[in-house]
């Protein structure tokens, strides 16, 4: 690549490990800012936190000095590119954008004449246009659109999928204005397969809040299905397999222990909280799935409280093992994952609670939860086993061998002690 462009990637987590590590591929070269003193140090020392970049795809890029990762935002002083990639949770039901506005703020003073900065975190539409052009307009002294460039490409990441990983996974982009647009679409044309270009932000913006919308609506479908075709004694997995022949007008979703990660308990949210503030209307569709989506670890307890009670044991007092923390299979990543809730039930319940989960790293444990590993004793020595993410790693035949009763929230075991969600 000529001239070597420097890109700047603030954030290194899931989304902006990923995007830093295509971009020193292709030939730019990439800062990766973090405020994570923690997340620096085990970069620069080649340690991956990342499911989807290997420790020695890390030392590659730091061995060609194309790389460097760092908590200091003079490191971006020159940049041609800067991608956010920053979280966006919810504080108490209401978009927390602050993660944004201080990369926003700090960046703004790196800003020049040519600069294209792109938002890739999930955000309300509008969010690029009315809260972060006017920062780095302030911060700059300079007019985006006419001295700088400003786009928004929602980004696609599915951790831990072989098939469409970072490259292969179209991505949608879009620009404050036409050169703006082909600004940022050069950029991800030279680290993807394919882009998508949209007419502005906000339908960029939207984009992405509709792909997880229709996501969290369809796994609420089957969750209050599962719950009602078990009072009805009909097997719900059955059904969805038999559903799932139909090669047309039918898409396969599985009922589970909740909804985690970023996308589905938040990003649905963000488009329910806009359109109430702008139209003062409320997106039921969202709101009744966080409801159903929301409960299901209630549902969890409940069904493991009834499979104890037909053994004449209280939950209360009794040795519970999780099977699983992360919300996702092969994944460490335990941002809203169901687990969470359901620990805490447990626990007010009464129940001893452990978990066997070696995805998950030991400063994201959660409190009060005794760490496991996966033998014989741990599930023999437990009153029950709920298997909320059936990781890869596990035994499973030993783990229905041992264990004397199992919730399966994930249909992945069989055998006379287990009960299938």
């Amino acid at each position: 690549m000529e001239n070597k462009k420097k890109v700047v990637v603030i954030g290194q987590g899931y989304v902006g490990l990923p995007v830093a590590m295509r971009a020193v591929q292709v030939g730019y070269k990439v800062v990766g800012l973090e405020v994570d003193k923690r997340r620096v140090e085990g970069l620069l020392l080649g340690e991956s936190y990342v499911e989807d970049i290997s420790s020695k795809e890390l030392l590659a890029a730091l061995e060609s000095g194309n790389y460097q990762a760092s908590l200091d935002y003079e490191d971006a002083t020159d940049f041609d590119i800067a991608v956010i990639t920053v979280p966006t949770p919810l504080r108490e039901s209401v978009p927390d954008l602050s993660y944004i506005e201080d990369s926003a703020r700090s960046l703004a003073e790196y800003v020049r004449v040519g600069s294209t900065v792109v938002l890739e975190s999930t955000t309300y539409p509008g969010t690029t246009e009315e809260l972060l052009v006017p920062l780095l307009e302030a911060g700059s002294g300079l007019r985006a659109g006419t001295d700088f460039y400003v786009g928004y490409s929602p980004e696609r990441i599915d951790p831990g999928n072989k098939t469409w990983g970072f490259v292969e996974t179209p991505k949608v982009v879009s620009g404050l204005g036409e050169e703006s647009l082909h600004r940022v679409r050069a950029f991800y044309d030279s680290i993807v397969d394919s882009t998508v270009p949209v007419s502005s932000p906000k339908e960029a913006e939207l984009a992405k809040l509709l792909e997880n919308t229709f996501r969290h609506v369809n796994i609420a479908l089957v969750n209050e299905m599962a719950v009602f075709a078990n009072q009805l004694g009909v097997n719900i997995w059955e059904s969805i397999e038999a559903a799932s022949s139909k090669p047309f007008g039918f898409m396969k979703f599985t009922p589970g222990p909740g909804v985690g990660g970023h996308c589905l308990p938040v990003d649905p949210s963000y488009l329910s909280w806009q359109v109430r503030r702008k139209l003062g209307q409320n997106f039921r569709f969202v709101e009744l799935a966080n409801d159903i989506n929301d409960h299901m670890p209630d549902y969890v307890l409940q069904r493991l409280m009834m499979g104890l009670n037909k053994r004449r044991l209280a939950l209360g007092g009794s040795t519970v093992v999780l099977a699983g923390l992360a919300y996702k299979k092969n994944s460490s990543d335990i941002r809203e994952s169901p687990a969470l809730r359901l620990i805490e039930l447990l626990q007010e319940a009464g129940a001893e609670v452990k978990a066997v989960d070696n995805h998950v790293e030991a400063y994201r444990w959660p409190a009060g939860v005794e760490r496991v590993t996966a033998t014989e004793a741990t599930f023999s020595s437990s009153h029950a086993t709920i298997l909320i993410t059936d990781h890869d790693d596990v035994d499973y035949e030993l783990v229905v061998r041992a264990a004397p009763l199992i919730l399966d929230t994930r249909n992945r075991l069989a055998g006379p002690n287990v009960e299938v969600l």
